[in-house]
This record gives C-alpha cells, structure tokens and sequence, in this order.
C-alpha cells in the first residue's frame, strides 16, 4: 500500500492511497488539474480511482471534487450531514446524486480490497471524520482539521504504519498574527486546529516499532513553517522508547503545494 501527499495546508488538501488494485483519495481540495497531475507521477490516471473519501466539506477539502466526480464518474464516501453540505456548494456544480455513498463513523466498509475505518473528529464542520485504511495487516491514517483529541481517535489511530497527522500553527505565531481574534479563538479552540505541540503529542502516544513514515500535514501558510513545525514535534519525540533518532520514523513535512515523494509499506 502507497501514500502520496498530493498537497497538503490550509490552501488545499488531497491525498492518495493505493495499492496495485485500488486508488483512493482522501479529500479533493485543490484543482481537478492538479489532483490529476500529482497522480500521474505515480502513473495513476483519474480515470482509474477507485473512490473518494471526504473528511468534511470545507472548500480546502472539496474544491475539486465536483470536476472530479463528473468528469470520471467517482463515487464518493462522506458522512450523511457533509454530503448535505456539498450539494448545496455553488462553487462545486451539480454532482449527480448517485455519486454518493453515505458512510457513518466507526463503520467500516470497503473499497474493493481496501478495508475504510471513518473515525469523528472535533473540527468546525457538519460531521467530520478522519480515515484509517488497511490492506491486510498494513494501515494508513491520515488525521486533520482535528481541534483536539481523546482517547477514543488515539485508540482509532494507533498501530499505522504510515500517518499523516495535522501540525497546523504555531501558538506564538498566530497569536502575534494579523488574524482578527475571532478566527483566532476558532483555530486555537477544540474544534479547530492542532498546534505545531500538539501535534508533536499525539504523534507520541501514536509511536510503534513499525511505523514506516510520519508526514506532518495541513500546515497554515500565515502561522507556521516547515522547519518550525518539523523541529517542534522532534522536540516532542525526543524521550520517545523506540529511537533516539526520529528520523528512523520517517518523520517529515508534507509540502503544501507540490506532491512529496510517494511512501509504501
């Protein structure tokens, strides 16, 4: 099974995860154009999705979806409340109501051979969720827009062996920032963002002697910066029990608007 960060932040969010079968993305924020492009530099035409899975219906996690679905008749898998989000989305276009398949929170379905766990989060939307996927006793989470956590999503992540996992901001930075005070109370509350810390703390309780790659995702363009959130969550790492150096997990920075390189475990 494969991950490719397609793009990642708070401009747009797609991700693929696949295998020699099945090609899934997770969410579609980003042009249909770009979406296609990161894809064919893993050799994956659009017309060869399997699927789309939505977290939720923020336009930095749907913008594309609409082209998308339309142009290769993909189905896609999101909760009842954001399906209803979208399809009252202008900006989208009219997805035919067939597309959709209505998913539900700790209910796992599959895609072909691809086993999907929807997991709630705590974000600003209808109903959102984060995804688990596994292709036999191999697992790939990808987990943002998460205001906090508990032990119910620690629970549901645990035991990846790949994770993306949100380092939005930097405390200090958007603090000092020129965001209005509401936005910033919305980020910094529990149905917002994680911070560069918090992050670094979930990512701790997630560790394993397996886990092949670690991306840092969703990073604010206006409050952070890779070395900054790179460094901070190694910070948080540093007494974990498995490595003293947390490179041997993988642990890097998703790019916001390039794809990385592909992971594959």
């Amino acid at each position: 099974m494969k991950l490719l960060s397609i793009s990642s932040g708070s401009s747009g969010n797609c991700y693929y995860v696949g295998n020699d079968n099945t090609h899934i993305l997770v969410d579609a924020g980003i042009s249909g154009k770009k979406i296609e492009c990161g894809l064919n530099q893993i050799g994956i035409k659009g017309n060869e999705l399997s699927g789309v899975l939505i977290t939720h219906e923020h336009i930095d996690h749907v913008k594309g979806i609409g082209v998308l679905a339309r142009k290769y008749n993909i189905p896609i898998y999101a909760t009842d409340d954001t399906i209803f989000e979208i399809k009252h989305m202008k900006s989208l276009g009219d997805i035919p109501n067939d597309l959709f398949v209505r998913i539900e929170p700790d209910n796992k379905f599959m895609i072909n051979d691809i086993t999907i766990d929807p997991t709630s989060i705590w974000h600003d939307a209808a109903d959102p969720v984060c995804y688990s996927m596994f292709d036999g006793n191999k697992k790939i989470s990808i987990a943002t827009d998460l205001g906090n956590y508990d032990d119910y999503i620690v629970d549901k992540l645990k035991d990846s062996d790949i994770m993306v996992i949100e380092a939005n901001h930097d405390i200090r930075m958007l603090q000092a920032g020129p965001y209005p005070y509401y936005l910033k109370q919305r980020i910094l509350g529990n149905y917002g963002h994680l911070s560069n810390e918090r992050s670094g703390q979930l990512i701790k309780t997630l560790l394993n002697n397996h886990i092949k790659g670690i991306l840092l995702g969703h990073l604010s363009k206006e409050n952070n910066f890779e070395e900054l959130a790179y460094e901070t969550v190694k910070l948080e790492l540093s007494d974990n029990e498995f490595t003293n150096d947390v490179r041997e997990f993988g642990l890097c920075v998703a790019k916001r608007d390039i794809p990385g390189m592909a992971i594959e475990v």
